[in-house]
């Protein structure tokens, strides 16, 4: 499952009850425990709001129910460039760092397979770079997680 030199193909992978999806690293800055959150007014339900991070006001998007599950009280927050900014991700874990071959990544399902049109449509209106971001992750499905969880040694 794992390239020997680096390409540009590390994943972090995340937890997102009941899956697992892979986010590209390279557009990942850290990942933390949750922080404070405040609500703001009309924006859509995966919005959770914005917590400060590192003193930055930071929109903190909920990836389960971005992809259409039950929300949860958030396991960890994972910061993302997005352009010139920085967007949270709330997920239930962080499972590690990991390399993908090219191979697997072209048999992987879109992070954003199941996802709803609106929900893509409502993420594009949003921000454009978020979504941009979003769809270069993946969903790891059950296979192909416990292959890379079995390497034991997340690089």
């Amino acid at each position: 499952m794992t390239d020997s030199a680096p390409n540009g193909n590390r994943i972090l992978a995340v937890g997102v009850h009941p899956r697992v999806c892979a986010l590209p690293l390279m557009q990942v800055i850290e990942t933390m425990r949750p922080l404070p959150v405040e609500p703001i007014a009309g924006v859509p339900s995966f919005v959770r709001g914005v917590s400060i991070i590192r003193g930055v006001p930071t929109p903190v998007v909920d990836l389960g129910a971005l992809l259409g599950m039950p929300g949860g009280a958030a396991g960890r927050f994972v910061t993302l460039r997005v352009g010139k900014r920085q967007v949270a991700l709330s997920v239930d874990a962080v499972l590690g760092v990991q390399n993908l071959d090219s191979a697997t990544i072209q048999e992987l399902p879109p992070l954003f397979q199941e996802a709803s049109e609106h929900v893509i449509d409502a993420i594009g209106t949003l921000d454009t770079q978020l979504l941009v971001v979003l769809r270069q992750g993946w969903e790891l499905p059950d296979e192909v997680w416990q292959a890379l969880a079995a390497d034991e040694v997340f690089r």
